[in-house]
């Protein structure tokens, strides 16, 4: 039986960046390590929760994804094809397969362009067939629940929750097998945000596509992925089917997540709260070990001297924490 290849592959991928600071004595050097050796994968048709605080090193991954930042080390691998060093046209082609949806809708769009303009734009820069250019533009803003009375206004005539409409229908314009949502429902009113999710999940259905869902929000990514990653400092702390959420996490950081937004029958909620102390420390000055064991009350000796592996616990759940291995 053929083992199925995974829409897109992650292997010990690495962004540092080299940081300068001025001091009395002159200019120091320290290394930013924003994503610290990566493992994932993203399957056909699934959607990939990515969850942690601000600062752990999500946006950086999106970047590192989309060619918008060059990996320090490892791989990219997408569609069974190592992408990692694309470069000129080839790169060019490549960027057709993943797109974006952003945060702030407003500051992704031209303000200066219509909204029709705004979405064939992609498809003048990949030189799709002109006489079908604007038949698709149409076609997009039906798929997103527009119509073509939109075609003439510019973004700031529209709402918030219609301009998001618009930055996801550009993205989809080329037909992307992955879209990469980086806290796309953040900036909006709950019962808007609620409407979006929809979308992003019928759309999933009828175009078979992928998604990475990044937020610190882990109730809705709950709702809406098929797994859910959990990052901290840089690092995959741990990596649960979004079903078995609640019933069955393992690592401390993940169940103060879940605490600060649930109501948790299946574990001890007060000692759960309770775990989040302290702020996230600087990528620049990452604790020795375990990276959570300042703010963790479990922690052990071994904890502060030694990094967790990623243990498998069960099909589809890994976690690295060093209380599973004794």
């Amino acid at each position: 039986m053929m083992k199925t290849v995974p829409l897109l592959k992650l292997e010990n991928l690495i962004k540092h960046y080299s940081n300068s600071t001025s001091s009395f004595f002159g200019k120091e050097k320290s290394l930013v390590r924003a994503v610290d050796g990566v493992n994932l994968y993203i399957n056909h048709g699934e959607t990939l929760g990515l969850v942690g605080e601000s600062g752990c090193g999500k946006s950086t991954l999106a970047k590192v994804l989309l060619h918008l930042e060059r990996p320090t080390s490892g791989r990219v691998v997408f569609k069974g094809d190592d992408i990692t060093n694309l470069r000129g046209e080839r790169l060019r082609k490549f960027r057709s397969s993943i797109q974006m949806v952003f945060q702030d809708a407003y500051s992704s769009l031209n303000p200066r362009m219509k909204i029709g303009e705004v979405i064939k734009e992609p498809l003048n820069n990949f030189k799709s067939a002109a006489k079908n250019r604007d038949e698709r533009v149409i076609e997009l803003l039906e798929l997103v629940g527009l119509n073509r009375s939109y075609l003439g206004r510019y973004p700031h005539e529209l709402s918030g929750g219609q301009r998001q409409r618009i930055a996801i229908a550009r993205a989809l314009a080329l037909n992307p097998s992955l879209v990469i949502c980086d806290e796309a429902t953040a900036n909006l009113d709950v019962s808007i945000q609620s409407q979006i999710i929809n979308l992003l999940v019928d759309l999933r259905k009828k175009l078979g596509l992928s998604y990475l869902f990044i937020s610190h929000d882990l109730a809705l990514v709950q709702h809406v992925s098929n797994r859910i990653a959990v990052m901290y400092l840089g690092k995959i702390v741990e990596v649960i089917a979004s079903n078995m959420l609640n019933k069955d996490t393992l690592h401390p950081y993940t169940k103060s997540l879940i605490a600060s937004v649930f109501s948790i029958k299946n574990i001890d909620h007060k000692k759960a709260v309770d775990l989040l102390k302290g702020e996230l420390p600087s990528p620049i000055d990452i604790p020795m070990g375990c990276r959570f064991h300042p703010r963790c009350p479990n922690a052990v000796e071994i904890c502060k001297e030694a990094e967790p592996p990623l243990v498998h616990v069960s099909k589809g759940h890994i976690c690295a924490c060093h209380l599973l291995v004794g």
